[in-house]
């Protein structure tokens, strides 16, 4: 196919389509080695507790067999509110602040060795009831707007530790990113009086050659308008906007899908590093929300950024989407 610009039916973002760039040297990074794992011995996550992390705020199923815990990361990006700081915008000179509070925690698996895709079903699906679980403690927190759930898996990607482990970290602000797919789905529902993503799915299911994996509650593809190689969206079929609230049996699909993707990407892309993160509806106002449909992003780290797209903002994804994800169902 020739290049082609594509406008993302959420941001309004456009990016260039450019298959016939992706044969030039050197334009993937991959792991051209085998991923070697760290030693286990002195393995800061192996006994979380004796390498002075703090105590388990949730333990899946009980301390002397967990498998899985939640607890403060010790080198947190945003600390807990304390009655010495004050709430709210202060200036310095025509900038904002805002005070830097909220929760900044660690969900850590037992198995020093198997990382999300390699889990056991039961495993996997613990990790996301350890989210969900959390995810309604902190949200009574009523300084707390949003919280943000994401997995950075190999040092590309942003993790410092081989050990299998996940963040959440909740601020008391609406992230900008999801401001805007906020504001793009409520523009088209708006107008359409339809949920876009749901849209969007919709147009997957029915031309399938997006499709990477599906079962009957969620959905695993790659989006039409992908900002880069072999980005994935997972969703739930159907229409849910707060991935707190969501049934068993639909969590449960949509971590099959998730976990396949993932095994997809190892197999076929020679284990990239790559990052997952959810998007879901802001904890306050929540009837504000109800046209948003949450999901699962995933962006392997396979490709450099030029001066084109730090310049313009808009992204060169040299995979056709479809040929992205015929790649990725084998």
């Amino acid at each position: 196919m020739n290049s082609e610009l594509r406008q993302d039916l959420v941001s309004g973002d456009w990016i260039v389509v450019a298959p016939g760039r992706a044969w030039r040297p050197n334009f993937f990074v991959k792991n051209k080695s085998k991923r070697k794992p760290d030693l286990i011995k002195g393995c800061p996550f192996e006994h979380p507790q004796f390498s002075k992390n703090g105590k388990p705020d949730l333990i899946y199923p009980n301390h002397q067999d967990w498998v899985v815990q939640v607890f403060p990361n010790k080198y947190p990006a945003v600390i807990q509110k304390k009655k010495n700081i004050r709430a709210g915008v202060s200036k310095h000179g025509p900038y904002s602040i805002f005070p830097g509070v909220g929760y900044h925690d660690l969900v850590v698996t037992r198995d020093h060795y198997k990382n999300f895709p390699r889990l056991s079903r039961d495993k996997a699906n613990l990790v996301f009831r350890a989210f969900q679980d959390r995810y309604l403690v902190l949200s009574d927190h009523d300084y707390i707007d949003y919280v943000s759930i994401l997995h950075n898996w190999g040092p590309t990607a942003g993790a410092s530790v081989f050990h299998p482990h996940y963040q959440i970290i909740s601020i008391p602000m609406v992230p900008p990113d999801i401001n805007h797919s906020l504001t793009g789905s409520a523009r088209y529902f708006k107008s359409h009086r339809k949920c876009v993503h749901c849209v969007m799915i919709d147009l997957e299911l029915k031309e399938k050659k997006r499709i990477i994996f599906e079962n009957e509650k969620a959905v695993a593809f790659a989006p039409f308008v992908s900002r880069g190689p072999f980005e994935v969206r997972v969703f739930p079929k159907s229409h849910l906007p707060y991935f707190e609230n969501t049934y068993d049996e639909d969590m449960e699909s949509v971590v099959e899908a998730l976990q396949y993707s993932l095994r997809s990407l190892e197999k076929n892309l020679g284990d990239p590093d790559y990052n997952f993160f959810i998007h879901t509806s802001p904890i306050k106002d929540k009837e504000k929300y109800r046209h948003y449909h949450w999901h699962i992003e995933i962006t392997p780290v396979i490709s450099i950024r030029g001066g084109f797209e730090w310049g313009t903002g808009i992204d060169i994804n040299v995979i056709d989407p479809d040929n992205a994800a015929k790649i990725l169902r084998v």
